[in-house]
């Protein structure tokens, strides 16, 4: 859990009173990691000086969006990245997780759902679950290294997505058994797939 807290977490928010309530309140919960910027540019900028473990990224920001934010940085990161919005319109909460996001937060929100829900995303991606004694295993012509989050093809590395990590990873601890669509999801979301469509 103390590997958890040490994460470096970037909140991307125009408005300077959320963006101080978020690390208000994760300052208490024990991160000390925190960063904050009001725009696109600066959490460009940001990215290419520093690499954060998480991003908390606001979709209207004054010089974007955060969809398109988003698709900037899956180009050369697969940061995990939770999405706060005032727009709860289920287009683009779809369109969010879409893009890669992990997870989507409308505003107004409770500071401490956002807390559950940011551990909860950290925890998926950082903490590895596999108990098996080889995490490495061949898959066809793929190599695939659990515990790195990376697949082999020849002398290409290409980087697992959070979510890609999270889906082998259970297919993997039930090697030889059925996984359902709702353990998947759980697995991923955190969610079964009747609640995703409800939603």
């Amino acid at each position: 859990m103390d590997k958890i807290k040490d994460k470096k977490i970037l909140i991307v928010d125009d408005e300077p009173e959320i963006r101080m309530m978020i690390e208000s309140f994760l300052r208490k919960e024990g991160f000390f990691r925190i960063y904050s910027v009001a725009d696109c540019a600066s959490a460009l900028s940001y990215f290419g000086n520093e690499k954060p473990d998480i991003v908390i990224l606001d979709v209207m920001l004054p010089d974007g969006d955060g969809f398109s934010l988003l698709s900037s940085i899956r180009q050369h990161s697969n940061t995990p990245v939770l999405f706060l919005s005032a727009r709860g319109e289920d287009e683009d909460r779809l369109i969010g997780l879409g893009l890669g996001a992990d997870d989507y937060i409308v505003k107004p929100f409770l500071p401490r759902e956002l807390v559950l829900r940011l551990m909860a995303v950290l925890k998926r991606v950082y903490s590895f679950p596999v108990t098996k004694q080889h995490s490495i295993f061949r898959l066809g012509e793929l190599s695939i290294d659990l515990e790195s989050a990376v697949v082999y093809k020849g002398t290409k590395e290409l980087p697992l997505t959070a979510k890609e990590h999270a889906i082998l990873v259970k297919l993997y601890e039930n090697q030889g058994r059925i996984v359902t669509s709702d353990a998947l999801c759980q697995a991923v979301w955190g969610m079964t797939a009747m609640v995703m469509k409800i939603h």
